[in-house]
């Protein structure tokens, strides 16, 4: 089976961008990560990029992906984050990352960056924000599609970076990968303009995950204001 995969991260309308990304190529499958660093904090795109080469180097290194493994991963990455703070400068980052291999498939995150599994052109799993208007769903407050535009959106429960509180990572394993299946990692500066049912409307009529990423950007242009957050997308076909 091949990964096809393509990406996406730019500023949006911000003076520069806190989110970072990267993928690479593994025996027999693929490593992707989306981190976005939390700029109010300070600090945000040194959190992020320090979430993105700790978990990767520990991932590449990883002869089983078990739940205890790649959530070790995010244990160090906690602890990088948290070496990098200062008094003025309390930096943290939310995380997602896929872990590809034709024997099996598996997305771990943190925070609001999301991951999706899409089979049969329709979403089969996304994960679940670490975020207060997120409880707010849970609570029956707030139905799933307000969350992108309630005022504690930006509100996190869990985040890299965090001293005080268990981690609280998860890690969900989605199966044997299949033919014509796809997975999306991305930040909430991307997801809050792009919804569920879009992007496989989007999927459905793309032939490779370049075309998908397109489609998808091409909504989130049309709704922008220019204010708008850094945005960041990994597109994986599984061909």
């Amino acid at each position: 089976m091949k990964f096809l995969c393509e990406s996406f991260t730019c500023a949006g309308g911000r003076p520069y961008n806190e989110d970072s990304i990267g993928v690479w190529k593994t025996r027999g499958g693929l490593l992707a990560i989306a981190a976005d660093g939390l700029g109010r904090h300070g600090g945000g795109d040194i959190a992020s990029k320090t979430a993105v080469e700790v978990l990767s180097a520990h991932c590449l290194q990883l002869r089983r992906v078990t739940r205890e493994a790649v959530l070790a991963g995010f244990d160090q990455a906690n602890r990088a984050v948290i070496a990098h703070q200062t008094p003025a400068c309390e930096m943290k980052s939310t995380a997602a990352l896929l872990l590809c291999r034709e024997d099996g498939a598996a997305i771990a995150h943190i925070g609001d960056t999301r991951g999706y599994h899409f089979s049969n052109g329709r979403v089969a799993f996304q994960t679940t924000d670490h975020s207060v208007s997120q409880l707010a769903v849970l609570q029956g407050e707030i139905t799933p599609a307000q969350i992108r535009f309630h005022e504690d959106r930006s509100r996190l429960l869990k985040a890299l970076g965090n001293e005080s509180q268990r981690l609280g990572a998860q890690f969900h394993p989605v199966g044997r990968p299949r033919s014509g299946d796809a997975f999306l990692l991305c930040s909430d500066g991307f997801w809050e303009y792009v919804t569920e049912g879009e992007m496989e409307a989007d999927l459905q009529k793309s032939a490779a995950p370049g075309e998908w990423l397109a489609y998808m950007l091409q909504r989130v242009g049309r709704r922008v204001n220019g204010r708008h957050d850094n945005l960041s997308a990994i597109a994986v076909f599984c061909a």
